[in-house]
Protein backbone atom coordinates (compact mmCIF):
# COMPACT_ATOMS: atom_id res chain seq x y z
CA UNK A 1 0.00 0.00 0.00
CA UNK A 2 1.46 3.27 -1.09
CA UNK A 3 0.62 5.72 1.89
CA UNK A 4 2.83 8.78 1.11
CA UNK A 5 3.90 10.20 -2.47
CA UNK A 6 6.86 12.61 -3.73
CA UNK A 7 9.50 13.20 -1.56
CA UNK A 8 7.93 10.86 1.39
CA UNK A 9 7.48 7.43 1.13
CA UNK A 10 6.64 4.65 3.81
CA UNK A 11 7.96 1.03 3.78
CA UNK A 12 5.37 -1.61 4.68
CA UNK A 13 7.06 -2.66 7.52
CA UNK A 14 6.91 0.13 10.29
CA UNK A 15 10.10 -1.18 11.58
CA UNK A 16 12.07 0.03 8.79
CA UNK A 17 10.39 3.80 9.05
CA UNK A 18 12.47 6.51 9.62
CA UNK A 19 13.52 9.99 10.80
CA UNK A 20 15.99 10.79 8.37
CA UNK A 21 13.90 12.92 6.03
CA UNK A 22 13.85 16.04 7.67
CA UNK A 23 11.59 19.68 6.62
CA UNK A 24 14.08 20.96 3.74
CA UNK A 25 12.81 24.42 4.28
CA UNK A 26 13.87 24.42 8.00
CA UNK A 27 16.47 21.66 7.62
CA UNK A 28 19.01 23.99 10.13
CA UNK A 29 16.57 24.17 12.66
CA UNK A 30 14.71 20.99 12.91
CA UNK A 31 17.22 18.34 11.91
CA UNK A 32 18.68 18.36 15.94
CA UNK A 33 15.20 17.49 16.87
CA UNK A 34 14.86 14.75 14.34
CA UNK A 35 15.24 11.47 16.64
CA UNK A 36 14.12 8.12 15.30
CA UNK A 37 11.23 6.53 16.99
CA UNK A 38 11.97 3.67 19.04
CA UNK A 39 10.39 0.40 18.73
CA UNK A 40 9.59 -1.31 21.50
CA UNK A 41 8.13 -4.77 22.22
CA UNK A 42 4.32 -5.85 23.63
CA UNK A 43 6.28 -7.06 26.57
CA UNK A 44 7.64 -3.87 27.37
CA UNK A 45 4.94 -1.84 26.94
CA UNK A 46 2.60 -4.08 29.20
CA UNK A 47 4.93 -3.33 32.01
CA UNK A 48 5.33 -0.02 31.33
CA UNK A 49 0.98 0.24 31.46
CA UNK A 50 0.70 -2.23 34.47
CA UNK A 51 -0.59 -5.19 31.95
CA UNK A 52 -3.12 -2.27 30.35
CA UNK A 53 -4.91 -1.74 33.96
CA UNK A 54 -8.07 0.44 34.22
CA UNK A 55 -6.18 2.72 36.70
CA UNK A 56 -3.93 3.70 33.36
CA UNK A 57 -6.55 4.57 31.15
CA UNK A 58 -6.65 8.29 30.00
CA UNK A 59 -8.06 8.12 27.11
CA UNK A 60 -10.52 6.57 25.03
CA UNK A 61 -12.25 6.57 20.73
CA UNK A 62 -12.67 5.32 17.94
CA UNK A 63 -8.95 4.23 17.30
CA UNK A 64 -8.72 2.30 20.66
CA UNK A 65 -7.52 3.48 24.03
CA UNK A 66 -4.44 5.47 25.74
CA UNK A 67 -2.94 4.82 28.97
CA UNK A 68 -0.26 5.98 31.08
CA UNK A 69 2.87 4.55 31.59
CA UNK A 70 6.66 4.48 32.86
CA UNK A 71 9.28 3.10 30.99
CA UNK A 72 12.54 2.44 32.92
CA UNK A 73 14.37 4.37 29.53
CA UNK A 74 13.22 6.67 26.57
CA UNK A 75 15.99 7.71 25.32
CA UNK A 76 14.99 11.19 24.88
CA UNK A 77 16.21 13.20 27.61
CA UNK A 78 14.11 15.68 28.84
CA UNK A 79 14.65 18.87 31.20
CA UNK A 80 11.74 17.81 33.82
CA UNK A 81 13.20 14.47 35.60
CA UNK A 82 9.83 14.61 36.83
CA UNK A 83 8.12 13.31 33.94
CA UNK A 84 10.81 11.93 32.08
CA UNK A 85 10.08 8.41 32.25
CA UNK A 86 5.84 8.66 32.06
CA UNK A 87 4.76 8.35 28.50
CA UNK A 88 1.08 8.18 27.06
CA UNK A 89 0.84 4.31 25.09
CA UNK A 90 -1.87 4.29 22.67
CA UNK A 91 -3.14 0.64 21.70
CA UNK A 92 -4.95 0.49 18.26
CA UNK A 93 -7.84 -1.80 17.93
CA UNK A 94 -7.17 -4.81 16.20
CA UNK A 95 -10.62 -4.85 15.04
CA UNK A 96 -10.49 -1.31 13.73
CA UNK A 97 -11.43 -0.42 9.75
CA UNK A 98 -8.37 1.92 9.54
CA UNK A 99 -6.11 0.73 12.46
CA UNK A 100 -3.08 -0.41 10.50
CA UNK A 101 -3.03 1.82 7.71
CA UNK A 102 -3.57 4.84 10.58
CA UNK A 103 -0.32 3.00 12.44
CA UNK A 104 1.72 3.34 9.55
CA UNK A 105 0.46 7.05 8.71
CA UNK A 106 1.26 8.29 12.01
CA UNK A 107 4.27 6.72 12.76
CA UNK A 108 5.92 7.61 9.55
CA UNK A 109 4.50 11.24 10.18
CA UNK A 110 5.41 11.74 13.93
CA UNK A 111 8.83 10.47 12.81
CA UNK A 112 9.00 12.75 10.18
CA UNK A 113 7.53 16.37 11.65
CA UNK A 114 8.90 17.90 14.78
CA UNK A 115 7.64 21.17 16.27
CA UNK A 116 7.34 22.58 19.68
CA UNK A 117 3.30 22.38 18.66
CA UNK A 118 3.25 18.80 17.77
CA UNK A 119 3.09 16.20 19.98
CA UNK A 120 6.53 14.04 20.37
CA UNK A 121 6.21 10.58 19.10
CA UNK A 122 8.77 8.47 21.63
CA UNK A 123 8.27 5.02 19.55
CA UNK A 124 6.09 2.36 19.03
CA UNK A 125 5.67 -1.77 18.77
CA UNK A 126 4.47 -3.98 15.57
CA UNK A 127 4.42 -7.30 17.54
CA UNK A 128 1.95 -9.72 15.53
CA UNK A 129 -1.22 -8.00 15.44
CA UNK A 130 -0.49 -5.27 18.21
CA UNK A 131 0.01 -2.20 17.28
CA UNK A 132 1.04 0.27 19.62
CA UNK A 133 2.05 4.19 19.81
CA UNK A 134 4.10 5.76 22.43
CA UNK A 135 4.16 9.85 22.98
CA UNK A 136 5.55 12.25 25.45
CA UNK A 137 3.07 12.19 28.64
CA UNK A 138 0.70 15.44 28.18
CA UNK A 139 -0.34 16.08 31.97
CA UNK A 140 -3.23 18.37 31.13
CA UNK A 141 -5.12 16.17 29.21
CA UNK A 142 -7.14 17.50 25.95
CA UNK A 143 -8.56 21.11 25.46
CA UNK A 144 -11.84 18.95 25.52
CA UNK A 145 -11.82 17.99 29.45
CA UNK A 146 -10.56 21.85 30.09
CA UNK A 147 -13.79 23.13 28.05
CA UNK A 148 -16.70 20.90 27.88
CA UNK A 149 -18.64 19.64 30.27
CA UNK A 150 -17.20 21.23 33.10
CA UNK A 151 -16.91 18.71 36.33
CA UNK A 152 -18.30 20.40 39.25
CA UNK A 153 -16.28 23.01 40.89
CA UNK A 154 -13.86 22.45 37.79
CA UNK A 155 -11.82 26.21 37.06
CA UNK A 156 -13.09 27.16 33.51
CA UNK A 157 -9.97 28.20 31.20
CA UNK A 158 -9.59 32.37 31.70
CA UNK A 159 -10.01 34.18 28.20
CA UNK A 160 -5.80 34.42 27.71
CA UNK A 161 -5.73 31.11 28.36
CA UNK A 162 -7.71 30.23 25.70
CA UNK A 163 -6.03 32.50 23.30
CA UNK A 164 -3.10 30.89 24.00
CA UNK A 165 -4.03 27.38 23.28
CA UNK A 166 -5.86 28.56 20.49
CA UNK A 167 -2.45 29.83 19.18
CA UNK A 168 -1.05 26.81 19.84
CA UNK A 169 -2.66 24.66 17.94
CA UNK A 170 -2.92 27.28 14.97
CA UNK A 171 1.07 27.21 15.03
CA UNK A 172 0.93 23.29 14.65
CA UNK A 173 -1.17 23.71 11.59
CA UNK A 174 0.70 26.73 10.29
CA UNK A 175 4.23 24.54 10.57
CA UNK A 176 2.14 21.67 8.63
CA UNK A 177 0.83 23.70 6.08
CA UNK A 178 3.90 26.21 5.45
CA UNK A 179 6.92 24.49 6.76
CA UNK A 180 6.62 20.43 5.77
CA UNK A 181 7.62 20.09 2.71
CA UNK A 182 5.29 18.66 1.35
CA UNK A 183 2.52 19.92 3.30
CA UNK A 184 0.24 18.13 5.33
CA UNK A 185 -3.29 18.52 5.99
CA UNK A 186 -3.70 17.39 9.16
CA UNK A 187 -7.68 16.29 8.68
CA UNK A 188 -9.04 15.68 12.29
CA UNK A 189 -8.26 19.02 13.96
CA UNK A 190 -10.91 18.81 17.50
CA UNK A 191 -10.87 19.60 20.89
CA UNK A 192 -10.48 16.53 21.51
CA UNK A 193 -6.83 16.21 19.37
CA UNK A 194 -5.54 19.20 21.13
CA UNK A 195 -3.06 18.08 24.61
CA UNK A 196 -2.23 20.29 26.67
CA UNK A 197 1.35 20.53 28.87
CA UNK A 198 1.42 21.38 32.48
CA UNK A 199 1.60 25.20 31.20
CA UNK A 200 -1.73 25.50 28.75
CA UNK A 201 0.70 25.27 25.67
CA UNK A 202 -0.96 23.08 23.20
CA UNK A 203 0.58 20.32 20.71
CA UNK A 204 -1.73 18.45 17.69
CA UNK A 205 -1.84 14.53 18.58
CA UNK A 206 -3.56 12.30 16.64
CA UNK A 207 -1.98 12.07 12.90
CA UNK A 208 -3.64 9.02 11.62
CA UNK A 209 -5.93 10.59 9.41
CA UNK A 210 -3.10 13.09 7.93
CA UNK A 211 -2.54 13.09 4.18
CA UNK A 212 -0.11 14.92 2.16
CA UNK A 213 -1.28 17.79 0.53
CA UNK A 214 -1.41 19.06 -3.31
CA UNK A 215 1.96 19.74 -5.05
CA UNK A 216 2.85 21.57 -8.17
CA UNK A 217 -0.17 22.40 -10.26
CA UNK A 218 -2.85 20.42 -8.53
CA UNK A 219 -5.09 22.47 -6.26
CA UNK A 220 -6.48 19.68 -4.24
CA UNK A 221 -6.15 16.26 -3.09
CA UNK A 222 -9.23 13.67 -3.32
CA UNK A 223 -9.79 11.44 -0.62
CA UNK A 224 -12.63 9.58 1.07
CA UNK A 225 -14.22 11.91 4.04
CA UNK A 226 -13.31 11.40 6.91
CA UNK A 227 -12.72 13.24 9.91
CA UNK A 228 -15.62 13.98 12.99
CA UNK A 229 -18.71 15.46 12.15
CA UNK A 230 -19.31 19.35 13.00
CA UNK A 231 -15.54 19.95 12.29
CA UNK A 232 -15.15 19.51 8.65
CA UNK A 233 -15.43 21.42 5.81
CA UNK A 234 -18.33 21.88 3.81
CA UNK A 235 -16.17 21.72 0.84
CA UNK A 236 -14.63 18.42 1.67
CA UNK A 237 -18.11 16.84 2.88
CA UNK A 238 -19.27 17.63 -0.49
CA UNK A 239 -16.85 16.34 -2.92
CA UNK A 240 -14.10 14.64 -0.93
CA UNK A 241 -11.88 17.54 -2.31
CA UNK A 242 -9.15 18.18 0.39
CA UNK A 243 -7.06 21.23 0.78
CA UNK A 244 -5.24 23.30 3.89
CA UNK A 245 -8.42 25.73 3.62
CA UNK A 246 -10.46 22.35 5.28
CA UNK A 247 -7.77 22.51 8.10
CA UNK A 248 -8.32 25.93 8.61
CA UNK A 249 -12.27 25.68 8.57
CA UNK A 250 -11.78 22.92 11.37
CA UNK A 251 -9.78 25.51 12.92
CA UNK A 252 -12.33 27.63 13.05
CA UNK A 253 -15.03 25.44 14.50
CA UNK A 254 -12.49 24.76 17.44
CA UNK A 255 -11.93 28.44 17.97
CA UNK A 256 -15.10 28.84 18.17
CA UNK A 257 -15.52 26.45 20.90
CA UNK A 258 -13.16 28.29 22.85
CA UNK A 259 -14.84 31.78 22.65
CA UNK A 260 -18.20 29.97 23.57
CA UNK A 261 -17.63 26.86 25.71
CA UNK A 262 -20.19 24.94 23.14
CA UNK A 263 -19.07 22.39 21.50
CA UNK A 264 -19.74 21.53 18.07
CA UNK A 265 -22.11 19.55 18.07
CA UNK A 266 -24.48 18.61 21.20
CA UNK A 267 -27.66 16.65 20.97
CA UNK A 268 -28.77 17.80 24.40
CA UNK A 269 -29.38 21.44 23.38
CA UNK A 270 -32.82 22.56 21.63
CA UNK A 271 -33.35 22.54 17.86
CA UNK A 272 -31.39 25.40 16.35
CA UNK A 273 -28.37 25.39 18.70
CA UNK A 274 -27.38 21.70 18.25
CA UNK A 275 -24.88 22.85 15.45
CA UNK A 276 -22.62 25.53 16.78
CA UNK A 277 -21.67 26.79 13.74
CA UNK A 278 -24.96 27.34 12.40
CA UNK A 279 -26.22 28.60 15.79
CA UNK A 280 -23.41 31.66 15.45
CA UNK A 281 -23.51 32.53 12.24
CA UNK A 282 -26.30 34.80 11.91
CA UNK A 283 -24.34 36.69 14.86
CA UNK A 284 -21.58 37.21 12.60
CA UNK A 285 -23.85 39.26 10.26
CA UNK A 286 -23.74 41.40 13.93
CA UNK A 287 -20.53 43.01 15.06
CA UNK A 288 -22.69 44.33 18.05
CA UNK A 289 -24.11 41.26 18.61
CA UNK A 290 -20.38 39.45 18.98
CA UNK A 291 -20.25 39.04 22.63
CA UNK A 292 -23.52 37.03 22.64
CA UNK A 293 -21.37 33.87 21.64
CA UNK A 294 -19.28 34.64 24.66
CA UNK A 295 -18.71 32.02 27.25
CA UNK A 296 -21.03 32.51 30.40
CA UNK A 297 -18.31 30.89 32.56
CA UNK A 298 -15.62 33.53 31.68
CA UNK A 299 -18.43 35.78 33.73
CA UNK A 300 -17.50 38.86 31.59
CA UNK A 301 -14.16 38.32 32.04
CA UNK A 302 -12.26 39.48 28.99
CA UNK A 303 -11.55 42.51 26.67
CA UNK A 304 -14.55 43.33 24.42
CA UNK A 305 -12.46 44.45 22.04
CA UNK A 306 -10.45 40.96 21.84
CA UNK A 307 -13.40 38.95 21.94
CA UNK A 308 -14.89 40.71 19.18
CA UNK A 309 -11.53 40.26 16.98
CA UNK A 310 -11.05 37.07 18.06
CA UNK A 311 -15.18 36.45 16.89
CA UNK A 312 -13.60 38.08 13.78
CA UNK A 313 -10.67 35.68 13.06
CA UNK A 314 -13.52 32.81 13.59
CA UNK A 315 -16.08 34.03 10.92
CA UNK A 316 -13.14 34.22 8.36
CA UNK A 317 -12.15 30.71 9.10
CA UNK A 318 -15.45 29.63 8.63
CA UNK A 319 -16.46 31.00 5.42
CA UNK A 320 -18.14 28.70 2.87
CA UNK A 321 -16.39 29.45 -0.02
CA UNK A 322 -12.78 28.04 1.20
CA UNK A 323 -10.58 30.23 -1.32
CA UNK A 324 -11.12 33.18 1.00
CA UNK A 325 -10.34 31.70 4.33
CA UNK A 326 -7.14 32.79 5.91
CA UNK A 327 -3.76 30.68 5.40
CA UNK A 328 -2.86 29.70 9.04
CA UNK A 329 0.02 32.34 8.69
CA UNK A 330 -2.21 35.69 9.06
CA UNK A 331 -4.25 33.62 11.78
CA UNK A 332 -1.04 33.27 13.84
CA UNK A 333 -0.47 36.48 13.40
CA UNK A 334 -3.96 38.02 14.31
CA UNK A 335 -4.17 35.40 17.72
CA UNK A 336 -0.46 36.33 18.05
CA UNK A 337 -1.28 40.12 18.67
CA UNK A 338 -4.56 39.28 21.08
CA UNK A 339 -2.39 36.86 22.89
CA UNK A 340 1.04 39.28 23.34
CA UNK A 341 -0.10 40.14 27.29
CA UNK A 342 -3.74 40.14 28.94
CA UNK A 343 -3.95 44.32 28.27
CA UNK A 344 -2.49 43.72 25.05
CA UNK A 345 -6.42 42.79 23.73
CA UNK A 346 -7.68 45.43 25.09
CA UNK A 347 -6.02 47.96 22.36
CA UNK A 348 -7.97 47.38 18.86
CA UNK A 349 -5.38 47.16 15.92
CA UNK A 350 -7.93 48.96 14.30
CA UNK A 351 -7.37 52.08 15.87
CA UNK A 352 -4.03 51.79 18.46
CA UNK A 353 -2.21 55.37 17.17
CA UNK A 354 1.55 53.44 18.02
CA UNK A 355 3.17 50.13 18.45
CA UNK A 356 3.85 48.30 21.58
CA UNK A 357 7.06 49.52 21.04
CA UNK A 358 7.13 53.40 20.79
CA UNK A 359 8.28 54.17 24.79
CA UNK A 360 11.21 51.96 24.31
CA UNK A 361 11.80 54.01 20.75
CA UNK A 362 11.47 56.84 22.72
CA UNK A 363 14.07 56.00 25.31
CA UNK A 364 17.20 54.15 22.75
CA UNK A 365 16.82 56.56 19.78
CA UNK A 366 16.49 55.03 16.17
CA UNK A 367 18.23 51.76 16.77
CA UNK A 368 14.85 50.61 17.59
CA UNK A 369 13.38 51.95 14.68
CA UNK A 370 13.15 48.92 12.81
CA UNK A 371 11.15 47.12 15.79
CA UNK A 372 8.71 50.12 15.61
CA UNK A 373 8.23 49.97 12.30
CA UNK A 374 7.68 46.03 12.00
CA UNK A 375 5.03 46.50 15.06
CA UNK A 376 3.04 49.03 13.43
CA UNK A 377 3.07 47.00 10.16
CA UNK A 378 1.74 43.94 11.72
CA UNK A 379 -0.41 46.05 13.59
CA UNK A 380 -1.99 47.32 10.56
CA UNK A 381 -2.13 43.60 8.72
CA UNK A 382 -3.84 42.56 11.51
CA UNK A 383 -6.35 45.08 11.77
CA UNK A 384 -6.68 44.97 7.59
CA UNK A 385 -7.25 41.32 7.77
CA UNK A 386 -10.23 41.72 10.62
CA UNK A 387 -11.88 44.39 8.58
CA UNK A 388 -11.21 42.16 5.03
CA UNK A 389 -13.13 39.83 6.87
CA UNK A 390 -16.01 41.84 7.49
CA UNK A 391 -16.12 43.09 4.33
CA UNK A 392 -15.78 39.78 3.09
CA UNK A 393 -18.32 38.34 4.74
CA UNK A 394 -21.18 41.14 3.46
CA UNK A 395 -19.90 40.51 0.12
CA UNK A 396 -20.92 36.90 0.65
CA UNK A 397 -24.58 37.36 2.19
CA UNK A 398 -25.19 39.61 -1.05
CA UNK A 399 -23.87 36.85 -3.42
CA UNK A 400 -25.81 34.48 -1.74
CA UNK A 401 -29.13 36.53 -2.04
CA UNK A 402 -28.43 37.33 -5.45
CA UNK A 403 -28.22 33.52 -6.31
CA UNK A 404 -31.11 32.58 -4.42
CA UNK A 405 -32.91 35.84 -6.38
CA UNK A 406 -31.82 33.75 -9.86
CA UNK A 407 -32.59 30.30 -8.88
CA UNK A 408 -36.39 30.91 -7.91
Amino acid sequence: MILMATKFSCAENPSRVSAEATNKKDESKEASNNIAAQTFTFRELASATKNFRQECLIGEGGFGRVYKGQLEKTGQVKKDSRSRHIVAVKQLDRNGFQGNREFLVEVLMLSLLHHQNLVNLIGYCADGDQRLLVYEYMPLGSLEDHLLDLSSGQRPLDWFTRIKIGLGAAKGLEYLHDKANPPVIYRDLKSSNILLDREFNAKLSDFGLAKLGPVGDKTHVSSRVMGTYGYCAPEYQRTGQLTVKSDVYSFGVVLLELITGRRAIDTTRQTGEQNLVCWAEPVFKEPTRYSELADPLLQGNFPPKSLNQTVAVAAMCLRDDASVRPLMTDVVTALSYLGQAPDAGTVSPLSAPSSPFDDRSAENGDENNHDEVSARERQRAVAEAIEWGSNSRRDQMSAVAATGSSEQ
